[in-house]
């Protein structure tokens, strides 16, 4: 029997069921997101992540189990309870023919109790693109507008999805500066991305859900046992190279450097890469 919904927290999920037919596309998830952290949920396509976090937006219906957000049932939620959120599509504001300024203070007519547009372009980066039109910016800056749209209302939470698709690697970094920043103001986030750094460098803790079924909540350093995972020593010996695993890293380089004169050739010491047991929980629950 599940334990109670948590009322602190920001998103509290019990026995979540959604079915499609005779499949069950999310499968008895339970879940609490603490407010003010940044959740990454992770997944394959088709694992549930879409579906999980539409009925958390109050998009989609569930077939089974209690759900809460900002304490109330998504279900159920009226216009007060939706302007405590904030949602950042995969696509936007990008195409539009008004300019950002003109966007954001469209949207901020919605909600009773908006941040200034011209602060939020100023917290995301778009000041001098005050006057531009949406159709004329950068794939990094229509982005930047994206997120300006889903905070504008202050909301207590923010969804992210696939926020930084198709984003060069400078932008990439720029935006998850801004993140941080989002977070310094108390936002709670819910992160959902294909890519294994960004949940790495972003998320306070990560979830894997696949086959419709949370297989694992932990910290980044420790999901799938990381943080206990042998390290991999390699060096380069006789012309070839070398490696082995080892719960005790540090003695074995110790030995390496009394056998070498000076510095061991090519050392290198690795344990398990976020991708690593990423790829492996996916694999095994398949």
């Amino acid at each position: 029997m599940s334990s109670p919904l948590d009322p602190g927290a920001a998103i509290s999920i019990r026995g979540l069921v959604k079915r499609y037919g005779d499949r069950n596309a999310v499968d008895g998830v339970d879940l609490d997101i603490r407010r003010g952290e940044i959740f990454a949920l992770l997944g394959p396509n088709g694992a549930g992540k879409t579906t999980t976090v539409e009925i958390l937006e109050g998009y989609r219906s569930r077939d089974g189990g209690d759900v809460a957000v900002l304490g109330q049932d998504p279900a159920e939620g009226g216009r007060r309870w939706r302007a405590e959120i904030g949602i950042v599509l995969q696509s936007g504001a990008g195409d539009s023919q008004l300019t950002c300024l003109e966007v954001l203070t469209a949207q901020a007519a919605y909600y009773p109790d908006p941040r200034d547009p011209a602060e939020v372009l100023e917290l995301v980066g778009l000041t001098d693109k005050a006057g531009a039109r949406g159709r004329s910016l950068s794939g990094g800056q229509r982005r930047r507008l994206d997120v300006a749209m889903g905070i504008v209302g202050r909301p207590a939470l923010l969804f992210l999805d696939e926020p930084t698709t198709g984003f060069d690697p400078e932008a990439r970094r720029q935006f998850w500066s801004l993140i941080r920043s989002l977070r310094d103001l108390g936002t709670t986030m819910l992160l959902t991305t294909h890519y294994l750094d960004e949940a790495e460098e972003l998320a306070d803790r990560v979830g894997v859900i696949t086959a419709g079924r949370l297989v694992e909540v932990a910290v980044p350093a420790e999901l799938g046992g990381r943080g206990q995972a042998p390290a991999v020593v390699s060096w380069t010996e006789d012309g070839a190279r070398r490696s082995q695993d080892t719960p005790t890293p540090t003695a074995l380089v110790a030995e390496l450097a009394a056998r070498f004169p000076g510095e061991v050739p090519d050392l290198a010491v690795a344990r398990p890469t976020l991708e690593d047991v990423y790829l492996q929980m996916i694999g095994q629950s398949r």
